[in-house]
């Protein structure tokens, strides 16, 4: 990415827009150019519970496994 914005200064330095490269970089208009990376934002958790105002369940999904068997394997033959 520098040595594709080098170019641009270049052009812009000879244009007489431009004196230093740190500066023309930097610059909010030359933001295109992606020499500078914007901040990212912080990691968010995203919650997929259909209610969680009402249970704060740490480590639960929508359900609580059953603690009864299923039917197929209850059944003896």
């Amino acid at each position: 990415m520098i040595y594709r914005g080098l170019y641009h200064f270049y052009v812009a330095h000879h244009k007489g827009l431009a004196t230093d490269p740190i500066k023309y970089f930097a610059a909010p208009e030359n933001k295109d150019l992606g020499i500078v990376k914007s901040i990212r934002k912080p990691f968010k958790k995203l919650i997929v519970d259909p209610f969680p105002e009402r249970v704060s369940r740490e480590g639960s999904f929508f359900f609580e496994p059953s603690a009864q068997p299923c039917l197929t394997t209850a059944l003896a033959p």
